[in-house]
């Protein structure tokens, strides 16, 4: 089995699997990071968001073997890590708004929606409507509304 290096949440980790291993497998199976969730399997649900070297992925779709020794994956378990507190500011107002129901696209919501603010913030803009519009991540539940609002809360402390 060949071996791959890469960051996750600030560590350097060695794992082996197969170059054709979802990056998803590795990390819930081979790692044990259960914060990314295996909804669709097929890069559409985004329940399973996180980040690479800072952007927003999906790691059902992403071979483990494309990755580099220098790449950084970020769950939602090394989210709060990124803005130096125990939780991440996203994560301060999905609790603020009330959004979690089942929690279940909770990480992939969350990861997603703190990728979009950092990505507005870089181009020196607040975040708009059609920016949330952008965000495909589904929610079983519904909530929406309240996870709107708090992305909109997040991107203000952010």
């Amino acid at each position: 089995m060949p071996e791959h290096t890469f960051r996750l949440n600030g560590e350097r980790i060695t794992v082996d699997a197969a170059d054709d291993e979802r990056l998803l497998c590795v990390l819930r199976d081979l790692l044990g990071v259960t914060g990314p969730k295996d909804g669709c399997g097929i890069n559409v649900c985004e329940a399973c968001a996180s980040h690479l070297d800072g952007k927003a992925v999906h790691p059902c779709a992403i071979p483990v073997g494309r990755l580099k020794a220098t790449d950084e994956v970020t769950t939602i378990e090394g989210l709060p890590a990124t803005a130096g507190a125990d939780l991440h500011p996203m994560q301060q107002d999905w609790l603020g708004q009330d959004v979690a129901q089942c929690g279940y696209c909770q990480p992939g919501q969350i990861m997603t929606a703190a990728a979009v603010v950092r990505r507005a913030a870089a181009k020196g803009r607040e975040i708009t409507d059609a920016d949330l519009d952008g965000i495909r991540t589904i929610c079983r539940c519904g909530t929406y509304f309240r996870i709107r609002e708090a992305i909109k809360a997040g991107a203000a402390m952010m």
